[in-house]
């Protein structure tokens, strides 16, 4: 059984939901050991001292930034931990968007949520909502060294994290020689057009993953059976790796925190809790707007 990244959990206003974060990708690639071809013996990558040829042991290496040419500054774990978010173990939500406003570009890495023990009310709870009103949460994870944007979204049963890159991180199109303007501009004729859409329309279908294999690595792993089978082998001792794991337990009242976060947030629910009233935005815009307290009213 797969093991988590961490444990921790999701805040959601005042609601904490214990979480184990899963891996929500399967690498398929084929690896391949560096050998060398005279007996076949395995080709280390040593950390080797520039000036004086020797090895470094991990311990004794350290991380430096480049900020002229030749120059560094040295830092260290506690520097680069105190640059994160102080909670190393929390998906903190900053925000609730569209789904559809979210640019593909953006998306990179996706994990999937597992909840705790006794965690599995709140769980659902966010699942369901998100879905109802087809949003998803933004909000930042810290996984290892590095703090990620990341975008909390249903998939099915399952809540879904997926790493999000930040817009620096994005090459903006204007820095390529794209062809602008309309299709007229490029004399694109529409005669062309109307073959080029009922080509498309002839190739569209539902998607279907089960349909795409990667067939380059179903090839490749044919080749490496017919090596073996001629008996051009090597034996390479391989190492092992130790993770540990710990479960996360739970129980909240969710009706008072959820409360709470709305009273945090300026807002109010009803005698009959069914509708919610925000109560300062609503004030402000009906000192400022002739009728806007009778609308805001009706819109709640």
């Amino acid at each position: 059984m797969a093991r988590p990244i961490w444990t921790g959990s999701i805040s959601f206003g005042l609601l904490n939901i214990p979480i184990q974060l899963m891996s929500g990708e399967r690498r398929t690639d084929i690896h391949f050991r560096m050998l060398d071809a005279r007996d076949n013996s395995p080709v280390r990558y040593e950390r080797v001292n520039a000036e004086t040829g020797e090895e470094v042991p991990w311990k004794e290496i350290v991380k430096a930034y480049e900020f002229s040419k030749d120059n560094y500054v040295v830092l260290q774990p506690e520097d680069i931990k105190r640059a994160a978010t102080e909670n190393h173990e929390t998906i903190a939500i900053e925000a609730f968007v569209d789904a559809d406003s979210i640019p593909l570009a953006y998306l990179e890495k996706p994990y999937i949520l597992v909840p705790g023990k006794k965690a599995e009310k709140g769980y659902v709870l966010l699942r369901e909502v998100l879905k109802k009103n087809g949003r998803v949460g933004i909000g930042r994870v810290v996984i290892r060294t590095r703090e990620y944007l990341s975008m909390l979204t249903p998939h099915g049963d399952a809540l879904m994290l997926i790493l999000m890159r930040f817009p620096q991180e994005l090459v903006d199109v204007a820095d390529y020689d794209i062809p602008e303007g309309s299709a007229r501009a490029w004399h694109v004729t529409p005669r062309e057009m109307e073959m080029a859409e009922m080509l498309m329309e002839s190739m569209t279908e539902d998607w279907s993953p089960s349909d795409y294999k990667d067939e380059f690595r179903e090839r490749l792993s044919e080749v490496i059976k017919q090596r073996i089978k001629q008996k051009k082998t090597a034996h390479i001792e391989e190492e092992a790796e130790d993770e540990d794991a710990e479960t996360a337990t739970n129980v909240v009242d969710f009706m008072s925190l959820l409360k709470k976060s709305l009273e945090k947030k300026g807002e109010t629910l009803d005698a009959g809790g069914g509708g919610r009233k925000p109560a300062k935005k609503a004030a402000k815009r009906a000192a400022k707007t002739p009728g806007a307290r009778k609308r805001t009213t009706k819109r709640a």
